[in-house]
Protein backbone atom coordinates (compact mmCIF):
# COMPACT_ATOMS: atom_id res chain seq x y z
CA UNK A 1 0.00 0.00 0.00
CA UNK A 2 1.48 3.42 -0.94
CA UNK A 3 2.43 5.51 1.68
CA UNK A 4 0.08 8.73 2.43
CA UNK A 5 2.38 11.68 2.18
CA UNK A 6 1.52 14.32 5.02
CA UNK A 7 2.50 17.36 5.05
CA UNK A 8 4.07 18.35 8.56
CA UNK A 9 3.60 22.17 9.42
CA UNK A 10 5.16 23.88 12.02
CA UNK A 11 6.64 26.96 13.55
CA UNK A 12 4.62 29.62 13.16
CA UNK A 13 4.91 33.51 13.82
CA UNK A 14 2.94 33.60 16.89
CA UNK A 15 4.41 33.50 20.57
CA UNK A 16 3.92 30.05 20.49
CA UNK A 17 6.73 29.60 17.97
CA UNK A 18 9.03 27.18 20.39
CA UNK A 19 6.15 25.40 21.38
CA UNK A 20 5.21 24.26 18.19
CA UNK A 21 8.48 23.36 17.08
CA UNK A 22 8.87 20.95 20.06
CA UNK A 23 5.21 19.26 19.38
CA UNK A 24 6.31 18.96 15.78
CA UNK A 25 9.43 16.86 16.91
CA UNK A 26 7.33 15.08 18.97
CA UNK A 27 5.11 14.43 15.92
CA UNK A 28 8.29 12.83 14.23
CA UNK A 29 8.91 10.17 16.77
CA UNK A 30 5.12 9.26 16.45
CA UNK A 31 4.45 9.05 12.93
CA UNK A 32 4.75 5.62 11.13
CA UNK A 33 7.08 5.23 8.23
CA UNK A 34 5.25 2.38 6.57
CA UNK A 35 2.40 4.26 6.78
CA UNK A 36 2.93 8.18 6.43
CA UNK A 37 5.83 9.71 4.05
CA UNK A 38 6.02 13.14 5.86
CA UNK A 39 7.00 16.25 3.88
CA UNK A 40 8.35 18.67 6.78
CA UNK A 41 7.24 22.49 6.29
CA UNK A 42 8.75 25.16 8.67
CA UNK A 43 7.39 28.53 9.07
CA UNK A 44 10.43 30.87 10.52
CA UNK A 45 9.23 33.86 13.22
CA UNK A 46 9.31 35.87 10.05
CA UNK A 47 6.65 33.94 8.20
CA UNK A 48 8.66 32.46 5.83
CA UNK A 49 8.41 28.89 4.83
CA UNK A 50 10.78 25.98 4.21
CA UNK A 51 10.87 22.52 3.11
CA UNK A 52 13.34 21.10 5.33
CA UNK A 53 13.99 17.45 6.77
CA UNK A 54 12.50 17.84 9.81
CA UNK A 55 12.40 20.20 13.40
CA UNK A 56 16.07 20.17 13.97
CA UNK A 57 18.31 23.08 14.92
CA UNK A 58 18.87 24.16 10.66
CA UNK A 59 15.75 23.87 9.35
CA UNK A 60 15.32 27.46 8.96
CA UNK A 61 18.08 27.05 6.35
CA UNK A 62 16.68 25.39 3.86
CA UNK A 63 14.91 26.05 1.05
CA UNK A 64 11.93 28.02 0.11
CA UNK A 65 8.68 26.64 -0.14
CA UNK A 66 5.02 27.90 -0.78
CA UNK A 67 1.55 26.13 -1.00
CA UNK A 68 0.41 25.92 -4.46
CA UNK A 69 -2.81 28.28 -5.45
CA UNK A 70 -3.47 26.65 -8.61
CA UNK A 71 -4.77 22.84 -8.11
CA UNK A 72 -1.68 21.30 -7.96
CA UNK A 73 -2.95 20.51 -4.13
CA UNK A 74 0.76 20.88 -2.72
CA UNK A 75 3.56 22.89 -2.60
CA UNK A 76 5.83 24.93 -5.23
CA UNK A 77 9.58 24.82 -3.65
CA UNK A 78 11.89 26.97 -5.31
CA UNK A 79 15.27 25.30 -6.76
CA UNK A 80 18.12 26.94 -8.93
CA UNK A 81 15.99 29.50 -9.99
CA UNK A 82 12.50 26.98 -10.80
CA UNK A 83 9.68 25.31 -9.04
CA UNK A 84 8.96 22.62 -7.97
CA UNK A 85 5.89 20.79 -7.38
CA UNK A 86 5.62 18.26 -4.28
CA UNK A 87 1.87 16.69 -4.17
CA UNK A 88 0.40 16.11 -1.15
CA UNK A 89 -1.92 14.43 0.04
CA UNK A 90 -3.04 16.16 3.72
CA UNK A 91 -1.61 18.91 5.69
CA UNK A 92 -1.66 18.17 9.45
CA UNK A 93 -1.03 21.70 11.06
CA UNK A 94 1.09 21.25 14.14
CA UNK A 95 0.57 24.97 14.63
CA UNK A 96 -0.75 26.82 17.77
CA UNK A 97 -1.88 30.27 18.31
CA UNK A 98 -2.07 33.32 15.60
CA UNK A 99 -2.21 32.37 12.30
CA UNK A 100 -1.73 28.70 13.28
CA UNK A 101 -4.75 28.06 14.98
CA UNK A 102 -6.82 31.09 14.28
CA UNK A 103 -8.39 29.99 10.76
CA UNK A 104 -5.66 31.56 8.85
CA UNK A 105 -3.92 28.28 8.25
CA UNK A 106 -6.68 26.78 7.81
CA UNK A 107 -8.25 28.88 4.71
CA UNK A 108 -5.14 28.93 3.16
CA UNK A 109 -4.82 24.97 2.90
CA UNK A 110 -8.83 25.09 1.81
CA UNK A 111 -7.86 27.94 -0.89
CA UNK A 112 -5.30 25.18 -1.99
CA UNK A 113 -8.05 22.26 -2.03
CA UNK A 114 -5.66 19.80 0.44
CA UNK A 115 -7.35 17.99 2.82
CA UNK A 116 -6.35 19.15 6.93
CA UNK A 117 -6.52 17.89 10.42
CA UNK A 118 -8.33 19.73 12.44
CA UNK A 119 -10.92 22.30 12.82
CA UNK A 120 -12.19 23.98 9.98
CA UNK A 121 -11.83 27.87 9.09
CA UNK A 122 -14.95 28.81 11.20
CA UNK A 123 -14.70 27.03 13.86
CA UNK A 124 -10.93 28.19 14.21
CA UNK A 125 -11.91 31.76 14.34
CA UNK A 126 -14.26 30.97 16.97
CA UNK A 127 -12.80 29.32 19.43
CA UNK A 128 -9.48 31.46 18.91
CA UNK A 129 -11.52 34.62 20.31
CA UNK A 130 -12.65 33.74 23.83
CA UNK A 131 -15.53 36.70 23.64
CA UNK A 132 -16.90 34.95 20.99
CA UNK A 133 -16.42 31.10 22.18
CA UNK A 134 -18.13 32.45 25.57
CA UNK A 135 -21.08 33.91 23.05
CA UNK A 136 -22.10 31.21 21.29
CA UNK A 137 -21.21 28.59 24.28
CA UNK A 138 -23.82 30.66 26.17
CA UNK A 139 -26.50 30.11 23.44
CA UNK A 140 -25.57 26.06 23.99
CA UNK A 141 -26.68 26.29 27.45
CA UNK A 142 -22.84 26.10 28.85
CA UNK A 143 -21.99 28.53 31.63
CA UNK A 144 -19.01 30.87 31.35
CA UNK A 145 -17.56 33.66 33.55
CA UNK A 146 -18.73 37.17 32.95
CA UNK A 147 -16.90 39.23 31.01
CA UNK A 148 -16.59 42.66 29.40
CA UNK A 149 -14.35 43.16 25.65
CA UNK A 150 -12.49 45.57 26.02
CA UNK A 151 -11.42 47.27 22.03
CA UNK A 152 -8.01 49.03 21.12
CA UNK A 153 -9.48 52.12 21.43
CA UNK A 154 -11.02 51.66 25.08
CA UNK A 155 -9.59 52.51 28.62
CA UNK A 156 -11.48 50.86 31.24
CA UNK A 157 -12.68 52.14 34.37
CA UNK A 158 -11.31 50.01 37.47
CA UNK A 159 -13.99 51.03 39.35
CA UNK A 160 -16.71 49.05 37.02
CA UNK A 161 -15.43 45.51 38.30
CA UNK A 162 -15.69 43.36 41.41
CA UNK A 163 -12.04 41.60 42.12
CA UNK A 164 -10.16 39.49 41.66
CA UNK A 165 -11.06 39.27 37.54
CA UNK A 166 -8.49 37.97 34.88
CA UNK A 167 -7.38 39.86 31.96
CA UNK A 168 -6.40 38.01 29.06
CA UNK A 169 -5.89 38.54 25.37
CA UNK A 170 -8.56 37.64 23.50
CA UNK A 171 -7.16 35.97 20.98
CA UNK A 172 -3.57 34.53 21.96
CA UNK A 173 -2.57 31.42 22.86
CA UNK A 174 -0.98 29.48 26.12
CA UNK A 175 -1.31 32.07 28.93
CA UNK A 176 0.85 34.81 27.54
CA UNK A 177 -0.64 38.25 28.39
CA UNK A 178 -2.60 36.88 30.77
CA UNK A 179 -2.61 38.68 34.31
CA UNK A 180 -4.60 38.10 37.65
CA UNK A 181 -5.97 41.53 39.24
CA UNK A 182 -6.47 41.88 42.62
CA UNK A 183 -6.88 45.51 43.15
CA UNK A 184 -8.45 48.50 40.63
CA UNK A 185 -4.60 49.85 40.32
CA UNK A 186 -3.48 47.23 38.76
CA UNK A 187 -6.48 46.54 36.34
CA UNK A 188 -5.02 49.32 33.15
CA UNK A 189 -1.27 47.87 33.46
CA UNK A 190 -2.72 44.32 33.00
CA UNK A 191 -4.82 45.49 29.81
CA UNK A 192 -1.80 46.88 28.61
CA UNK A 193 0.13 43.53 29.16
CA UNK A 194 -2.58 41.75 27.11
CA UNK A 195 -2.31 44.25 24.32
CA UNK A 196 0.90 43.27 23.80
CA UNK A 197 -0.62 39.88 22.18
CA UNK A 198 -4.12 41.43 20.99
CA UNK A 199 -5.94 44.94 20.75
CA UNK A 200 -8.54 43.10 21.80
CA UNK A 201 -8.80 42.28 25.36
CA UNK A 202 -11.38 40.86 28.03
CA UNK A 203 -11.52 41.16 31.64
CA UNK A 204 -13.24 38.10 33.02
CA UNK A 205 -14.65 36.84 36.64
CA UNK A 206 -12.15 35.02 38.85
CA UNK A 207 -13.91 31.43 38.64
CA UNK A 208 -12.98 29.66 42.01
CA UNK A 209 -12.61 26.12 41.92
CA UNK A 210 -10.93 23.02 40.26
CA UNK A 211 -8.46 23.76 36.84
CA UNK A 212 -9.54 20.70 34.47
CA UNK A 213 -8.98 19.53 30.67
CA UNK A 214 -10.44 17.20 28.50
CA UNK A 215 -8.86 16.11 25.32
CA UNK A 216 -11.70 14.65 22.32
CA UNK A 217 -11.42 13.35 19.35
CA UNK A 218 -13.11 12.96 16.63
CA UNK A 219 -16.31 14.39 14.58
CA UNK A 220 -20.26 15.11 15.14
CA UNK A 221 -21.41 12.26 16.96
CA UNK A 222 -18.82 10.16 16.82
CA UNK A 223 -16.59 11.41 19.63
CA UNK A 224 -13.57 9.81 21.73
CA UNK A 225 -12.54 11.36 25.23
CA UNK A 226 -8.92 10.88 27.00
CA UNK A 227 -9.07 11.45 31.03
CA UNK A 228 -9.72 14.19 32.47
CA UNK A 229 -6.80 16.64 33.89
CA UNK A 230 -6.64 18.24 37.10
CA UNK A 231 -4.17 21.15 37.39
CA UNK A 232 -2.64 20.89 41.40
CA UNK A 233 -1.75 24.85 41.82
CA UNK A 234 0.61 25.46 44.94
CA UNK A 235 0.53 29.34 44.43
CA UNK A 236 -0.47 31.62 41.56
CA UNK A 237 -2.74 30.57 38.93
CA UNK A 238 -1.99 28.06 35.56
CA UNK A 239 0.73 29.51 33.31
CA UNK A 240 1.29 27.21 30.61
CA UNK A 241 4.01 27.03 28.71
CA UNK A 242 6.07 30.11 30.39
CA UNK A 243 8.59 28.21 32.17
CA UNK A 244 12.11 28.39 31.02
CA UNK A 245 12.22 24.50 30.72
CA UNK A 246 8.51 23.37 30.71
CA UNK A 247 10.16 19.74 30.38
CA UNK A 248 11.50 19.61 34.04
CA UNK A 249 7.81 20.31 35.23
CA UNK A 250 6.18 23.94 36.13
CA UNK A 251 7.14 26.02 39.57
CA UNK A 252 3.36 26.32 41.05
CA UNK A 253 1.45 23.75 39.15
CA UNK A 254 1.49 19.92 38.51
CA UNK A 255 -1.06 17.88 36.17
CA UNK A 256 -2.95 15.26 37.69
CA UNK A 257 -4.15 12.79 35.18
CA UNK A 258 -6.95 11.24 35.79
CA UNK A 259 -8.70 13.71 37.51
CA UNK A 260 -8.91 12.70 41.32
CA UNK A 261 -12.43 14.00 40.79
CA UNK A 262 -15.86 11.53 42.18
CA UNK A 263 -17.02 10.01 39.21
CA UNK A 264 -20.07 11.93 38.61
CA UNK A 265 -18.20 14.92 38.19
CA UNK A 266 -15.80 13.28 35.44
CA UNK A 267 -18.60 12.27 33.44
CA UNK A 268 -20.05 15.72 33.52
CA UNK A 269 -16.96 17.53 32.90
CA UNK A 270 -16.42 15.33 30.12
CA UNK A 271 -20.14 15.50 28.65
CA UNK A 272 -19.90 19.54 28.64
CA UNK A 273 -16.59 19.41 27.02
CA UNK A 274 -18.42 17.34 24.02
CA UNK A 275 -21.19 20.27 24.27
CA UNK A 276 -18.54 22.83 24.02
CA UNK A 277 -16.90 20.94 21.06
CA UNK A 278 -19.95 20.40 19.38
CA UNK A 279 -21.32 24.14 19.57
CA UNK A 280 -18.11 25.43 18.51
CA UNK A 281 -18.50 23.85 15.30
CA UNK A 282 -15.07 21.34 16.30
CA UNK A 283 -13.64 18.58 14.22
CA UNK A 284 -10.73 16.47 14.38
CA UNK A 285 -9.16 17.34 17.77
CA UNK A 286 -9.31 19.91 20.56
CA UNK A 287 -8.40 20.21 24.14
CA UNK A 288 -11.45 21.64 26.35
CA UNK A 289 -10.34 23.70 29.32
CA UNK A 290 -12.91 24.25 31.97
CA UNK A 291 -13.86 24.83 35.69
CA UNK A 292 -15.11 22.91 38.21
CA UNK A 293 -16.33 24.85 41.25
CA UNK A 294 -17.07 23.12 44.59
CA UNK A 295 -21.53 23.70 43.92
CA UNK A 296 -20.65 21.18 41.07
CA UNK A 297 -20.94 23.61 38.44
CA UNK A 298 -18.80 23.16 35.46
CA UNK A 299 -17.90 26.32 33.44
CA UNK A 300 -16.14 26.67 30.03
CA UNK A 301 -12.43 28.46 30.18
CA UNK A 302 -11.10 27.92 26.56
CA UNK A 303 -10.89 25.97 24.15
CA UNK A 304 -7.68 25.09 21.90
CA UNK A 305 -7.84 23.80 18.41
CA UNK A 306 -4.74 22.03 18.19
CA UNK A 307 -3.51 21.61 21.74
CA UNK A 308 0.50 21.59 22.74
CA UNK A 309 1.66 17.64 21.25
CA UNK A 310 4.94 17.84 23.16
CA UNK A 311 6.47 15.32 25.46
CA UNK A 312 4.84 17.47 28.73
CA UNK A 313 1.41 18.72 26.82
CA UNK A 314 -2.21 17.98 28.59
CA UNK A 315 -3.65 16.62 25.14
CA UNK A 316 -1.35 13.31 24.90
CA UNK A 317 -0.83 12.75 28.30
CA UNK A 318 -4.78 12.62 28.64
CA UNK A 319 -5.49 10.49 25.50
CA UNK A 320 -2.32 8.20 26.73
CA UNK A 321 -4.05 8.04 30.22
CA UNK A 322 -7.26 6.55 28.36
CA UNK A 323 -5.63 4.14 26.28
CA UNK A 324 -4.18 6.18 23.08
CA UNK A 325 -0.73 6.77 22.58
CA UNK A 326 0.01 9.73 20.02
CA UNK A 327 1.01 7.71 17.35
CA UNK A 328 -2.70 6.26 17.97
CA UNK A 329 -4.12 9.63 17.75
CA UNK A 330 -2.63 10.47 14.77
CA UNK A 331 -3.82 7.53 12.47
CA UNK A 332 -7.15 8.38 13.89
CA UNK A 333 -7.14 12.13 12.86
CA UNK A 334 -5.48 11.34 10.14
CA UNK A 335 -8.20 8.47 8.85
CA UNK A 336 -11.08 11.37 10.07
CA UNK A 337 -9.16 14.09 7.76
CA UNK A 338 -9.39 11.69 4.75
CA UNK A 339 -12.23 9.87 4.84
CA UNK A 340 -14.49 11.89 7.93
CA UNK A 341 -14.53 8.74 9.70
CA UNK A 342 -12.42 7.50 12.43
CA UNK A 343 -10.59 4.44 12.52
Amino acid sequence: MARLKIGVMFGGCSEEHPVSVKSAREVARSLDPERYEPVWIGITRDGAWRLCAGPDADWENSRPAVLSPDGAHGLLVLEQGRYETIGLDLVLPVLHGRHGEDGATQGLLELSGIPYVGCDVQSSALCMDKSLAYLVARSAGIATPDFRTVTADETPDPGGFTYPVFVKPARSGSSFGVSKVARGDELLRAVQDARRYDPKVLIEEAIGGSELGCAILGDGPDLITGEVDRIALSHGFFRIHQERAPETGSENSTPIVPADIPAAARALVQETAKAVYRALGCRGLARVDMFLKEDGTVVLNEVNTLPGLTSYSRYPRMMAAAGLPLADVIDRVVALAMTGKLR
